[in-house]
């Protein structure tokens, strides 16, 4: 057994979401393509002997008990394997909170992950995204770690295979977060969001499509606001919330035009504004 493991949790994004209804549990079934970015998250996970999960985090506002969804990751996995894991993990944040970059639950893999490789569990990946749908809905996603559609609550994973695209972007996210909650509650069967133009956006890999943008930018206005903003840019080839929120993703026309539209991002909204720039992966 491995003593110490280092993992990095890359985050997400969503060239399309849709969603096709409420179902009978509350949750709303959706069809959604997921892709990582190179932006990540580091986990560093060693065994201990004091019986019990420690968590730290470099973001002191994020809870580390039993709420985290990487500690509700070391509890599924004892649940299904029968065996009990001390451990310290500490989460090194790169990925803003309420963001719609899944970084919660790519925590929640990257544990899953690390303790199948430690503890020689030797359970295959469809076995891991099993005891990761029990974790939470994206978590699934970020066990096979590729270009994937997913159904369901986002559970049901299918990864695709002939997606060879790394898309170079831009993340800008303001200084206030969303909850997933909120979004899926608020949403509406409707694409009008009164006082925005909807705009169709046909790409070379498919509709970018966000169902989750009408309740959304209709409390944050400025979210609205900002992807017609960056629809209007030179360098942004296309413009979707990423997720639930907050997070406004731009996929560029060109690799090297990053660093250009995140500055003039600064300059426009001001330095609370989070930016990334980097590219998806696959």
């Amino acid at each position: 057994m491995s003593d110490s493991f280092s993992i990095l949790a890359p985050a997400k994004t969503n060239l399309s979401l849709r969603v096709l209804g409420k179902r009978e549990d509350g949750f709303h079934e959706i069809e959604t393509r997921m892709v990582p970015l190179t932006l990540a998250d580091e986990l560093t996970l060693d065994w201990t002997k004091e019986n019990a999960v420690n968590l730290t985090c470099s973001d002191p506002d994020l809870p580390t008990g039993e709420e985290n969804l990487a500690t509700k990751a070391v509890r599924a996995l004892e649940q299904r394997t029968g065996k009990t894991f001390s451990l310290k993990i500490h989460i090194e944040k790169q990925i803003p909170s309420g963001a719609g970059l899944g970084g919660g639950s790519s925590d929640a893999a990257a544990v899953l992950r690390a303790i199948n490789e430690m503890a020689e569990l030797n359970l295959s990946t469809e076995e891991l995204a099993e005891v990761a749908a029990e974790v939470g809905s994206d978590v699934s996603f970020f066990v096979y770690g590729t270009v994937c559609d997913c159904r369901g609550r986002g559970e049901i994973v299918e990864p695709v295979e002939d997606f060879e695209r790394e898309l170079p972007v831009v993340l800008v996210k303001p200084n206030f977060e969303i909850s997933a909650a909120f979004a899926y509650q608020n949403y509406v069967d409707s694409k009008a969001i009164p006082g925005v133009p909807y705009v169709s956006q046909i790409c070379p890999w498919g509709e970018m499509v966000n169902d989750l943008e009408r309740p959304v930018f209709q409390k944050h206005i400025v979210l609205a606001r900002m992807k017609e903003w960056l629809l209007g840019q030179p360098e942004v080839h296309a413009a979707l919330m990423s997720g639930s929120g907050s997070t406004m993703l731009a996929v560029l026309n060109r690799d090297d035009a990053g660093t250009v539209l995140a500055g003039r991002v600064a300059k426009t909204y001001g330095k609370p504004t989070w930016t990334w720039v980097g590219a998806t992966s696959r």
